[in-house]
């Protein structure tokens, strides 16, 4: 076992120089909306229509007349890589990541007030070889149906293609859709009552989730035992490199269930993903928000920053850094808002509020400060 890595390396790695930039992949995103909004008229000759304020937000939906509909598609990413070296050094991680690939679905999904309410799989191997290997892919069954049964929803079925020459041989490529019912309609939640006076109520992260991993892998590539390099001082000692980024992403449904059920009405929520923290800005409305109080940041993160070199506005807007999941609710909640979240296992903070003024975030313990230029998802 290695000593923990204290030393940040003497180049900065930034989420751009790990090969993602949203200056690049942002702008498809808007156009391709732009271009779906006009197939909504589709929805017509079926009696049905499209909730507008819906496009630009974590999932899409339909109204149906006595309930809504939503839907969502979300793909796992680049922490399958993870889970490939750990399995070539004897460890399965391929349960907790088929957690993760369901939550990427579904933690968008409830952003907007849906319970889940089917599951379908994507599972696309670089070869039929893949699926042969019985450990690991029960593994990953094991663990799809674990998250399905966490979450009340039906796995309803899948794709499992096998695409050599698109995926690498000896590689899967794991996503899942979730589609969820918002019933009854009041409990819609796109932001109309999202104002000042609103409470910002953070929830725990389990540590990265599954957003920024090709930074974390490109960190691992500088570090001399790699994934199996320890993170942390005495507290967390033993707590290796590989195993933390793959401690599996928490699956926020039961919260907004259980707000729903305790009478807490969210008036807008935010899966903290891609951006880190400057999602807490992705509703259009102009509107301030200030933060006081910060959730502890999970060791697997802080020593990501340091090796990475990054400061806290740059770490902030790239990870969860602690807080995966965003709810903005009436001050008069925010007590039974804590408190429901704990019932369901889950850490939560009272982190500041929502003002009146232009577009922006403040940061206020880091003195981070983000204008509405910062994120443009519409």
């Amino acid at each position: 076992m290695t000593t923990p890595a204290e030393t940040p390396p003497h180049t900065p790695l930034s989420y751009e120089q790990a090969g993602v930039k949203y200056d690049l992949i942002d702008p498809l995103k808007v156009a391709a909306q732009r271009a779906a909004a006009a197939t909504a008229a589709h929805l017509a000759p079926h009696g049905f229509g499209e909730v507008e304020a819906s496009r630009g937000e974590s999932a899409y939906v339909v109204d149906l007349g006595h309930f809504y509909l939503a839907s969502i598609v979300e793909c796992l990413g680049t922490k399958t890589l993870v889970a490939d070296a750990m399995w070539r050094d004897g460890e399965n991680f391929f349960g907790a990541i088929a957690q993760d690939t369901i939550a990427m679905a579904v933690n968008d999904l409830v952003t907007v007030g849906a319970t889940p309410l089917v599951v379908q799989a994507y599972w696309a191997a670089g070869g039929s070889e893949w699926f042969a290997d019985g450990e690991r892919a029960q593994a990953l069954v094991a663990g799809w149906k674990a998250a399905c049964d966490r979450i009340g929803a039906a796995w309803g079925g899948g794709e499992t293609p096998a695409l050599a020459g698109i995926v690498e041989a000896g590689r899967i490529d794991l996503a899942a859709s979730c589609t969820g019912l918002v019933n009854p309609k009041p409990r819609l939640t796109l932001g109309e009552h999202l104002g000042p006076g609103d409470a910002i109520v953070l929830l725990e992260s389990s540590g990265i989730h599954a957003n920024g991993l090709s930074l974390a892998r490109k960190v691992a590539e500088r570090l001399p035992q790699g994934y199996q390099t320890v993170i942390g001082g005495e507290a967390d000692a033993g707590v290796r490199y590989g195993p933390a980024l793959l401690a599996p992403t928490l699956l926020y449904s039961p919260v907004t269930e259980a707000l729903w059920a305790a009478g807490v009405r969210v008036h807008y929520a935010a899966n903290v993903t891609g951006h880190g923290w400057r999602k807490l800005l992705r509703h259009p409305k102009a509107l301030t928000y200030r933060v006081h109080t910060l959730p502890p940041v999970p060791p697997v993160l802080r020593f990501l920053q340091q090796q990475a070199g990054m400061d806290d506005a740059e770490a902030y807007g790239t990870l969860n850094m602690g807080a995966g999941f965003a709810l903005f609710v009436h001050a008069d909640d925010t007590e039974r808002a804590v408190a429901v979240a704990r019932a369901q296992g889950i850490a939560a903070w009272v982190a500041g509020q929502v003002e009146a003024g232009p577009k922006q975030l403040f940061i206020e313990p880091l003195g981070v400060h983000w204008g509405a230029g910062e994120l443009q998802l519409r």
